[in-house]
């Protein structure tokens, strides 16, 4: 992991602001979702990618019945 030289304080609302430049680099824009990880004594911010529930792809998800299901586990379902 490397540093930024990065430093921001917690708000009154336990906010942060995340910095213009590094949600360009991650192309993480208003109102995108984020995940919170914790790995040991870190706290890790990753833009959320949507990914099917069955099968952990991120490539051609769709929503159905409020669940997150890629085209190929849609396809299988419907095969069986």
């Amino acid at each position: 992991m490397r540093s930024t030289g990065i430093v921001r304080k917690v708000d009154e609302l336990g906010r942060i602001v995340i910095p213009k430049e590094l949600r360009k680099n991650f192309t993480i824009d208003k109102k995108d979702p984020v995940e919170v990880f914790v790995e040991g004594d870190k706290i890790i911010l990753r833009k959320y990618n949507s990914r099917c529930i069955l099968c952990g792809s991120e490539q051609n998800i769709k929503e159905v019945l409020n669940t997150e299901i890629c085209n190929k586990c849609v396809e299988e379902i419907q095969n069986m």
